[in-house]
């Protein structure tokens, strides 16, 4: 598919009120600035990780020459203390750091890895708190220092993403990280990940206590963070074929083999018909002739048991594309999680009325081995 997702290889989250504490393997992340018992103001960051080789992968090995675009997408788990409106931000960490293998609220504290006040196990090597080097920037409270340290730039990219949300709004992360992602492809800058955090205002506030909490990679759930890739990868050229434009027709995918293993990719074939073709004269059945859908085709994928829409219907990125034999769309079986049902759901526009096609498509990834 054109939008295939990156999980990440290190994930935790470092909070003030502990600033030894790690908490490398839990399966939350927090984003928090709220007050502690003793009303002490105190502030939670995100850090995560993904692959330089697996970016370099998918980019060299996917995309090709194709234009791309990079999101971190987190998942909602928990939220507190809203204001009217917030908004996340995140940026590339400046240095190396060591995930750990410890919770939040270990007794006693657990200091295997990356913390407020340190980057690596048994408070080792601090978190920088002056003298920071061009482009490099940290934010933290004189009683509290440390937190991370971070780029804002660099050779006059801007590597500040941020995403804003209203009260009601879907509070499920997807920052736009692509400034940051291509430097990391090109290794002009060192990959050490991203830190999320809440802005200035927000941290170390003691008239609220804004909890944010999204699943980590160790969730036990099916919505682990990841960094989707998103590139067009769509052809069309309908050849000989007529495009379908009656409302009553049949759109079914006439290949899904009904389970497949977490590698390669997959192409699946569309049967795009008129339920009442128009009667002609010519030798083969005019009920076997397939049609192109019109341009403006989209496919997504939805798990089967959430129902949760994993990838959701795109007009730039999940494009059906046509050539000689008719519709069709790929799918990279390794960016979708193993040992989970997808159905394909198809959304077009016939005679005016734009409608999703939902056939009952269903499939399984399974893991190779």
């Amino acid at each position: 598919m054109a939008i295939y997702r990156i999980f990440p290889e290190s994930d935790t989250f470092i909070f003030s009120e502990t600033p030894s504490g790690n908490a490398g393997k839990d399966e939350i992340l927090e984003i928090a600035g709220y007050k502690d018992i003793s009303g002490t103001a105190r502030t939670k960051r995100a850090v995560i990780k993904f692959a330089t080789s697996e970016i370099q992968n998918v980019i060299n090995n996917k995309v090709g020459n194709s234009a791309w675009t990079s999101y971190i997408k987190m998942y909602l788990a928990d939220a507190k203390e809203l204001p009217v409106s917030h908004s996340i931000y995140a940026y590339p960490i400046s240095t190396t750091w060591e995930n750990g293998v410890g919770k939040f609220g270990d007794l006693p504290v657990n200091k295997s890895g990356v913390s407020w006040t340190y980057r690596k196990s048994e408070e080792s090597n601090a978190w920088a708190t002056s003298a920071f080097p061009l482009n490099v920037t940290a934010s933290f409270i004189s009683s509290q220092e440390g937190g991370g340290t971070w780029l804002t730039g660099s050779s006059g990219t801007n590597l500040e993403a941020t995403q804003s949300f209203a009260l009601n709004a879907d509070l499920d992360l997807d920052l736009n990280v692509t400034n940051a992602t291509h430097l990391f492809y090109s290794e002009s800058i060192s990959n050490n990940g991203f830190i999320l955090k809440l802005p200035d205002n927000l941290e170390f506030n003691t008239s609220s206590s804004i909890q944010l909490k999204y699943f980590g990679v160790d969730t036990n759930t099916i919505y682990p963070p990841s960094l989707e890739i998103r590139w067009d990868d769509s052809s069309y050229s309908t050849g000989s074929l007529s495009v379908l434009s009656n409302s009553q027709s049949q759109i079914n995918v006439k290949n899904n083999k009904g389970e497949y293993v977490d590698e390669g990719k997959q192409r699946f074939r569309l049967s795009a018909k008129p339920t009442y073709p128009s009667r002609t004269f010519t030798t083969s059945s005019i009920y076997l002739t397939n049609y192109a859908l019109p341009t403006a085709s989209y496919w997504a994928l939805r798990d089967e048991n959430t129902e949760e829409m994993v990838v959701d219907f795109d007009t730039n990125y999940t494009k059906i594309s046509c050539d000689s034999t008719g519709p069709y769309f790929d799918v990279y079986m390794d960016g979708l999680q193993p040992e989970r049902y997808y159905r394909l759901l198809i959304k077009t526009t016939l005679d005016g009325s734009t409608t999703v096609i939902d056939n009952k498509n269903v499939f399984k990834i399974v893991r190779n081995g």
